[in-house]
């Protein structure tokens, strides 16, 4: 006699024997870690333990063997869509949320103040709760943070982060994807910032430690990240035992380094600032000069869109630079937080070495 699925599902009471089975037939086998994220928000790393952000990277390794190197179909999304809000431009964080999400059957609708409503005559509050109503999740890059802690208390879905003025971390998540396809494992490894003390490195500093790795930060006097989220990390690295270094010397901070990453140093919002800034960085650039400073296995990140000033075309296009397949990675890494914070789906391929 054939299996029939329909017949199957037409059973009021499963037992709970019977339901692992389904799951299992449909998602494949469980995950080899306590790790629960349907229904949350991510709007910061510090609120992800260690054990779910290697299940985050471990989600984007299975998603990306499967559809991009098999060429398998996952309908994840299937029946679902996804609000995209943007009030700042995006080339990246648009393109791999828009088309991840279709790529999983889902439907992606983008949004910008100029489309909707908002902050013209209806508020945050109500557009939070009309798209609760609508969608399965809500992406918004926004200028203020505080907007996001707003949504996630107004929204009955969960919201995600695509870039706030305090935080990035949906790029931190593909940087990391990019060093463990690169170094094989992320634990020990030394990740050196040179630039300004803004919303991508307030993300690493929120979750380097929690996977084993050492940070070094280089910014100038004026432009430290934030002092509230300094001490977080301080409190990291003595939990974790790693080893974390501020200074204001690029090539203290680039000794020993496995990764060299920067980011603009004028950011949306900062263009008034201009002058003021190239004056104050200096010296910044991340040069072939700078690399002899860093360990023999050295690579290149940036979160792009770059601008000459920052790191110099020999570094930026060498062999060392992972730049395009970091920026890759944005879908990957977007797509299983997607997975994860909407499905039941868990990975099946091995998991990594972190």
């Amino acid at each position: 006699m054939l299996f029939n699925m329909r017949n199957f599902f037409s059973i009021a009471k499963l037992t709970r024997t019977s339901k692992q089975l389904l799951r299992h037939f449909w998602y494949g086998p469980p995950a080899q870690m306590n790790v629960h994220l349907k229904g949350r928000d991510l709007l910061t790393l510090q609120n992800y333990t260690a054990d779910e952000l290697k299940y985050l990277l471990w989600m984007a390794s299975d998603l990306k063997q499967k559809i991009k190197h098999k060429g398998e179909y996952l309908p994840l999304m299937q029946g679902k869509s996804l609000a995209m809000i943007f009030e700042k431009r995006s080339t990246r964080t648009r393109l791999s949320a828009e088309t991840g999400f279709a790529l999983l059957g889902g439907h992606p609708s983008f949004l910008t103040t100029q489309d909707i409503h908002l902050g013209t005559n209806e508020s945050l509050t109500d557009t939070a709760r009309v798209l609760s109503r609508m969608t399965n999740a809500i992406l918004a890059r926004v200028y203020k943070h505080n907007d996001l802690d707003l949504m996630t208390k107004e929204a009955t879905i969960p919201i995600i982060n695509g870039l706030s003025d305090l935080y990035h971390p949906l790029q931190i998540l593909a940087d990391y994807l990019t060093l463990q396809e690169h170094y094989g494992g992320l634990n020990g490894l030394t990740i050196t910032w040179i630039g300004d003390g803004n919303n991508v490195l307030h993300s690493i500093m929120m979750s380097a430690a929690k996977l084993g790795m050492h940070l070094h930060i280089a910014t100038p006097k004026g432009f430290e990240p934030d002092l509230r989220i300094t001490k977080i990390t301080e409190q990291y690295s003595k939990e974790h035992g790693t080893k974390l270094l501020l200074t204001t010397d690029p090539l203290e901070a680039a000794d020993g380094a496995n990764v060299l990453v920067t980011d603009t140093w004028i950011s949306m919002g900062q263009e008034e600032e201009k002058k003021e800034r190239l004056k104050a960085f200096q010296g910044y650039q991340i040069t072939m000069q700078t690399a002899k400073s860093a360990a023999s296995n050295w690579t290149f990140l940036h979160c792009l869109p770059r601008k000459p000033e920052e790191v110099d075309d020999e570094v930026f296009y060498s062999p060392r630079s992972l730049v395009f397949q970091e920026a890759e990675n944005r879908k990957w890494t977007i797509m299983a937080v997607m997975v994860s914070l909407l499905t039941d789906y868990s990975p099946q391929i091995q998991k990594p070495t972190f």
